[in-house]
């Protein structure tokens, strides 16, 4: 039988996973969407902002700084990555692409474990953030809430950068058509930069907020990229909407069905992605992107 309070709580977990997939999947889907690279060291940024993050908490004891090192730290590693080595595979075969992105993602991983350990660590969250609250039909901690509303945020701030902004029309421009934006007069290479750095602060924010949640550890980011990539698939390459509703339906498949059973949280997730990719190949929000 159905525990009907487990139930509301586990998809209150959905959701807050789900927002953060969001978020982290937003930062994947514009790099790809604009600069056509497959970047599989997202997950690696991930970790990497929950260590800087971690690595200021320690010296300032403020969250809000940990949360600020930790972005900049990560957008400032996106954007030296794309000038010295991404800017080099624009031109080459995704193959290529995935393979130098792939290597850089352990090279980060590496680093971080021969400088820190394999030993995970831990953020706390605020101190007024600290505890469980009364929703009135169930007691939830107070962080994971908070961390909804964190992520909302976020999500609106790159929502306006992307929509109602110079930038994004030029990033929306060059997801349609690169070439255009070029032959305009547009420095595509600035922009090109730029995008890398914000798709980067994406993912190393999403890894500062979620430290008090899950413990950052070296590996933290792997299972990160796979959730990432399927919600990417799920929502359509190019789409930050079909960000959003990918990872709102990735954390609420992860989230009920280990309830049920853990050990088919994953599985479920590569149906659903089966699923759309059989009845709508570019995902449910996204159109035939470029070759």
């Amino acid at each position: 039988m159905i525990n009907w309070g487990n139930l509301i709580s586990q998809m209150f977990n959905g959701l807050v996973l789900g927002m953060l997939l969001a978020l982290i999947s937003s930062g994947l889907t514009i790099i790809y969407g604009t600069l056509g690279v497959l970047n599989l060291a997202h997950g690696a940024m991930f970790m990497l902002g929950g260590y800087a993050g971690w690595l200021a908490f320690s010296y300032t004891h403020s969250f809000i700084a940990a949360v600020v090192v930790g972005s900049l730290f990560v957008m400032i590693v996106g954007i030296v990555m794309e000038r010295v080595i991404i800017r080099s595979f624009y031109g080459r075969p995704h193959e290529d692409q995935i393979l130098v992105t792939f290597g850089i993602g352990i090279v980060f991983v590496e680093a971080v474990r021969f400088a820190f350990g394999s030993l995970s660590k831990i953020v706390p969250p605020p101190e007024m953030l600290n505890g469980i609250v009364n929703l009135g039909f169930m007691f939830y901690p107070k962080y994971r809430l908070a961390l909804l509303v964190i992520v909302a945020v976020a999500l609106l701030v790159l929502y306006i950068v992307l929509y109602r902004t110079k930038l994004g029309m030029i990033v929306r421009a060059g997801i349609e058509d690169a070439g255009m934006v070029d032959a305009l007069g547009i420095n595509v290479h600035k922009v090109f930069m730029l995008v890398f750095g914000i798709g980067a602060m994406a993912a190393g924010f999403s890894g500062i907020v979620n430290a008090p949640v899950v413990a950052v550890s070296p590996d933290v980011g792997e299972s990160i990229l796979v959730q990432t990539f399927v919600v990417v698939v799920i929502g359509g390459v190019g789409s930050f909407p079909g960000a959003i509703l990918g990872g709102l339906i990735a954390g609420e498949i992860i989230s009920i069905t280990s309830m049920f059973n853990p050990g088919y949280a994953y599985v479920m997730l590569f149906a659903a992605m089966t699923l759309v990719l059989v009845l709508r190949p570019y995902g449910l929000l996204g159109t035939a992107g470029r070759d």
